[in-house]
C-alpha cells in the first residue's frame, strides 16, 4: 500500500490551491506512467535551455532522479512545483488541479510544451508567456497562476472536442487584438484550447 509523505509541499507565494473536494483525475486520461509524467517536465525544460530546475512535490525523492518522486509514494497532497532559472530570471510553475501526481506533473509538462511551441512558431517568446509563472522580487507582489483551461473557455471540464472548438472560436473572435481586444485574453483562449484538445 502506498505511504503518506512526512513533510509539506511548500506552495510558491501568490499561486492559489486547489480545494482538495474539487480535485479528480485528469478526464481525459493521461496515457503515460508516471514515471514519464515526470521525466517529460525535465525534457521540455531541457529543450528550454532551463538551468537550475528543481521539480517538488510532498513525496520524498529518489536519490538517483531527483526530479522523481518514490513510485510507492502517494501523498494526501498531489500538487507538483517546478521552480527552474531562464534568462536570468526566476520562474515557478505549479499545479495541483488534479488528484493525482502523474496527472499533476503530466499536465506542466504539457504546459511547457505549449509554451515552447509558442516560441517555435513565432508568436510570443517563452519569456513573455512565462510572465505569469515567474516568481516576483522581494519588493513586487507575486503574480496569481493562469485559471484553468476551461474556466477560460467557460466550458464543462469534460466538454468534448466540438464545444471546446466552438467555445474557442467564440472567445478569439471576441478577443481578437484587431477587433480592440486584449492580447493577454486572446493568447489565453489560444493556450485554454490547446490545452483542452490534447490529451
Amino acid at each position: 500500500m502506498a505511504s503518506s509523505a512526512t513533510h509539506d509541499l511548500e506552495w510558491p507565494d501568490g499561486f492559489e490551491r486547489t480545494p482538495g473536494a474539487e480535485r479528480e483525475p485528469y478526464p481525459h486520461g493521461f496515457r503515460v506512467s508516471r514515471t514519464q509524467a515526470f521525466d517529460g517536465i525535465l525534457d521540455e525544460l531541457q529543450k528550454m535551455g532551463a538551468r537550475n530546475v528543481q521539480v517538488k512535490t510532498a513525496a520524498p525523492h529518489t536519490q538517483k532522479a531527483p526530479h522523481r518522486p518514490y513510485q510507492d509514494r502517494d501523498p494526501e497532497d498531489p500538487g507538483v512545483v517546478v521552480y527552474f532559472e531562464r534568462d536570468g530570471a526566476q520562474f515557478a510553475v505549479p499545479c495541483d488541479r488534479w488528484d493525482n501526481l502523474r496527472d499533476n506533473a503530466q499536465a506542466i509538462a504539457k504546459y511547457l510544451d505549449a509554451k515552447r511551441a509558442l516560441e517555435r512558431y513565432g508568436v510570443q517568446t517563452v519569456s513573455s508567456e512565462f510572465e505569469t509563472q515567474a516568481l516576483p522580487s522581494g519588493d513586487e507582489e507575486a503574480v496569481v497562476a493562469t485559471r484553468p483551461p476551461h474556466e477560460i473557455l467557460e466550458v464543462a471540464p469534460d466538454a468534448g472536442e466540438a464545444v471546446v472548438r466552438a467555445a474557442a472560436r467564440s472567445k478569439k473572435k471576441e478577443h481578437h487584438p484587431d477587433q480592440g481586444g486584449d492580447q493577454a485574453e486572446f493568447q489565453a483562449v489560444v493556450d485554454a484550447e490547446e490545452m483542452m484538445l490534447d490529451g
